[in-house]
């Protein structure tokens, strides 16, 4: 039906029957973090676009929000209508006129201050709304049974410190059908934005406090009543079939091959948990059409291994150097005119290096008119595929295009892979040798040229590439130099160094250098061998300790005729040079001043005891006393 064809139908159903409100297919509530103490709470409600009542399609949809530990209401808030779109088939071919959802989102961002949201008991959000549709066959009086969109989220701060959480983005809208007697599968599994663990399980869906006579009031707090399932239904029997509906905990993957045609609606809870606490909830209800389908088998597939049918559950691949990488697939249907596809998916390994991927198409049509009964496909292993001596899995799957959900068949290929050997380079230099846990110093002395030699060698031969960087700085910014000529299967380089005063010399812990052989080439596990070196400029020794002369004796003899400190003070290095000189006398009246390290006191002819203080310009003070006996 087209939109414009719809929308005529909502409004004649409007006109004609302005008390009935029976639309709701499900939905659920969302809240996602956004910034500082702000959150976006979302409701998507899904509507019966064939059967649904075009006068229960609101504009604005009030959500309450209440402590769970008292259950008042903290806050009440509107949701305006953002969107208004139709769910798809997972197969558009698959379409059937009596089968058309409409997703609506409620959609407004709301403030949780840490001043109201910090109960340790959490807090949980719920809309009501009536009715549901009126065609559900598993419930009792679907047309006045309402359902009330519940979550339930955590203290926005715990411990006097932050705690962010976001509602789990589950599950996609389910637009299919299922056929009667066929298994259906649908993946309801979900993402958490924090990380945090998931778990879920069938729940029968809430009512709640509205009703046909009062559809859409001020959300109440709990408890919620539920609905009322036929007879032999339950929660764990909430669509009939063998199996009946049913949820993989840890997956989300619901299945079910039902036994009764009908329009069935079931629930769904996702827990979320964060370091094994539970932290919050979401519950979606939705609704699964149960038809009549054409009859249609299942494909099958199956796979050679080194001119071998492979036996699954038997046999274990080999995938070694120099022996074949590929395995033969011949897929085929028992059905006229199916359109199959195959695809590959590992199970127990996620390394791309190791997955295979196909050299032939992966999809025709069989049975056909000018068509073959088998289709053949090529699937190989990379060169370099390792499975660490462990049997990897591969899920080798076909599919056809069959309503409403495609049949499958999967052999699970066990295989191991053996990657080729690659060799191991080696680094010689003429560095220091290297002791294991250390790292290797080499002293430079200020002004002179320091040169090494590195050699990398690889017997295969593979291309080899020497490098050398900084920790923290450029080589050249320091006045270092790195010439390397690279290779195959050689590379040699030199370094060489004429340290200046600067950046060199401002560390005294020296600068890091990392020098690295590469190999490269076309194989499987390229070595990089490492040395690092710390150079050191070495200043020049120091006296043990500051000892001048302490008495002078200007008389003429020759003998302490005057004050000097050249050969008592710590030698000039870079940035530590000698400032100046200041003598005073015991008064502390500035007597003799100079900026020569040379320098030489007679004491102006006056004896006494006098106090002299030397600077450097790093900030370094030498001070004492000097008795001059005239």
């Amino acid at each position: 039906m087209q939109p414009w064809a719809l929308l005529s139908l909502w409004l004649v159903l409007l006109a004609a029957s302005p008390a009935r409100a029976t639309h709701i297919v499900g939905g659920e509530l969302d809240l996602q973090y956004k910034t500082g103490s702000t959150y976006t709470l979302t409701l998507t409600l899904y509507f019966d676009a064939i059967n649904g009542n075009a006068a229960a399609l609101d504009q604005s949809i009030v959500a309450g929000i209440f402590d769970k530990a008292t259950n008042r209401e903290l806050q009440s808030v509107t949701l305006p209508l953002t969107s208004n779109t139709f769910v798809s088939y997972t197969n558009p071919a698959c379409a059937v006129g009596s089968l058309s959802t409409r997703k609506l989102l409620y959609v407004k961002d709301i403030t949780l201050d840490a001043a109201t949201y910090a109960s340790a008991s959490g807090y949980y959000v719920a809309v009501e709304r009536c009715c549901r549709n009126l065609a559900i066959s598993n419930i009792v009086n679907p047309g006045g049974a309402a359902q009330t969109f519940y979550l339930e989220f955590p203290a926005v701060v715990r411990n006097g410190a932050s705690f962010i959480d976001s509602t789990p983005r589950i599950f996609p809208a389910l637009g299919d059908y299922a056929c009667l007697g066929n298994l259906f599968y649908y993946d309801f599994g979900g993402q958490d934005p924090d990380g945090d663990s998931l778990a879920y399980d069938l729940v029968t869906p809430l009512n709640g406090h509205s009703t046909a006579a009062n559809p859409a009031p001020l959300p109440a707090a709990a408890p919620y009543s539920t609905v009322t399932w036929t007879t032999g239904l339950g929660t764990t029997n909430q669509i009939p079939g063998s199996p009946p509906l049913a949820i993989d905990t840890h997956t989300g993957r619901l299945t079910v091959r039902p036994s009764r045609l009908g329009l069935f609606v079931f629930g769904v809870r996702c827990s979320e948990y964060r370091k094994g606490v539970k932290i919050g909830e979401t519950r979606r209800d939705f609704q699964l059409y149960v038809l009549n389908c054409p009859s249609n088998n299942p494909p099958v597939v199956t796979v050679q291994a080194n001119g071998r049918a492979y036996r699954a559950g038997r046999d274990t691949v080999r995938i070694l150097p120099g022996g074949s990488r590929c395995l033969t697939l011949r897929y085929t249907d028992p059905d006229p005119n199916s359109v199959l596809t195959l695809t590959a998916a590992p199970v127990n390994f996620s390394d791309p290096a190791t997955a295979p991927s196909f050299t032939t198409t992966t999809s025709g049509t069989v049975r056909a008119s000018g068509q073959p009964d088998t289709l053949t496909a090529t699937l190989c292993f990379p060169t370099c595929a390792d499975s660490k001596g462990k049997v990897y899995y591969l899920n080798v799957l076909v599919a056809d295009n069959g309503c409403a959900l495609p049949k499958r068949d999967t052999v699970r290929v066990a295989f191991l892979a053996t990657p080729p050997p690659s060799s191991v380079p080696v680094l010689t230099t003429s560095f220091p040798p290297e002791v294991a846990g250390t790292t290797t110093t080499v002293r430079v002395a200020l002004n002179q040229p320091y040169t090494a030699t590195l050699l990398g060698t690889d017997t295969a031969p593979n291309p080899l590439a020497l490098t050398a960087a900084g920790e923290g700085f450029d080589l050249a910014s320091v006045g270092m130099n790195f010439q390397a000529q690279n290779g195959t299967g050689r590379a040699t380089a030199t370094f060489a160094w004429t340290p200046t005063c600067g950046a060199a010399t401002a560390n005294p812990d020296g600068l890091l250098v990392h020098f690295a052989l590469t190999q490269s080439g076309t194989i499987c596990t390229p070595h990089i061998i490492t040395r690092t070196i710390r150079f050191v400029v070495a200043r020049p020794a120091d006296s043990l300790a500051f000892r001048p002369p302490n008495i002078i004796t200007p008389n003429g003899d020759g003998l302490n005729e005057a004050f000097t400190l050249d050969q008592a003070l710590p030698p000039n290095f870079c940035a530590s040079q000698f400032a100046g000189v200041s003598i005073f006398s015991r008064w502390g009246r500035l007597i003799y001043q100079s900026p020569t390290r040379s320098f030489r006191w007679d004491g102006g002819g006056v004896g006494g005891i006098y106090y002299y203080l030397v600077t450097f310009t790093d900030g370094r003070r030498f001070k004492g006393w000097v008795e001059v006996m005239p």
